[in-house]
């Protein structure tokens, strides 16, 4: 009777923080978290042919660039595999990714001069909206398709937040969404509108969280 408990019982989950061995997990989940999202059909023209292999592409620059640039990365773990991640860019980073020449050539060479150009054109946009003081972004987050509605996105979210208000250089938390679906999770996690951005026939919203140092709580190991 035990033994058909313990084998019933629900794996409990894990946050760490990722290495260098987590990166095509990452890319992985964040392919799949993203690629039906309005935003990245809009930018990266969904109507066309190629356009996963477009996503693939991005994800997979993104995300070694903030690998490069030693920005915080963590995850959620369910017995040994990986369910959600979550990329934070430091308020001292105010990345330009117009200047980042190598990333913006690998891009054009992967994913096409139209939609490196969107989306350069999309990240300027997003940078004007931001507070001042200025903020961490959180320009990448994703939970597994099969892992989702589980509440991973929510325990990463709160990982995030907590990392964030370690950090008393920064304002809160900035992220964005196309996906009006997800505007009442995020306002139930206290994020308030800083703007919106038109991308075709729908907005994008970009959302703010005021974090602070009162908040912060251990770090995942």
């Amino acid at each position: 009777m035990s033994g058909n408990k313990d084998n019933n019982k629900k794996s409990e989950p894990v946050v760490v923080r990722l290495d260098e061995d987590a990166r095509n997990e990452a890319r992985s989940i964040l392919f799949h978290a993203y690629l039906h999202e309005p935003t990245f059909q809009y930018l990266f023209d969904h109507r066309r042919a190629g356009y996963e292999q477009r996503v693939r592409a991005t994800i997979r620059e993104l995300v070694d660039l903030y690998i490069d640039l030693n920005q915080e990365s963590v995850g959620v773990m369910v017995d040994d595999t990986l369910v959600a991640v979550a990329f934070i860019g430091e308020p001292e980073l105010r990345l330009n990714l117009a200047d980042q020449i190598s990333w913006r050539i690998r891009m054009v060479l992967t994913a096409g001069f139209a939609s490196t150009r969107r989306y350069l054109d999309y990240h300027e946009k997003i940078k004007q909206l931001l507070p001042q003081p200025l903020a961490h972004q959180l320009p990448l987050m994703g939970v597994n398709p099969k892992y989702q509605n589980l509440g991973y996105g929510r325990l990463l979210l709160s990982t995030v937040e907590r990392l964030c208000a370690e950090n008393p250089r920064g304002s809160g938390l900035v992220l964005d969404t196309g996906n009006s679906r997800y505007l009442p999770f995020y306002e139930s996690e206290g994020f308030r509108s800083l703007g919106r951005i038109r991308l075709g026939d729908f907005e994008d919203h970009v959302l703010f969280r005021e974090v602070t140092p009162a908040e912060s709580k251990a770090a995942p190991g």
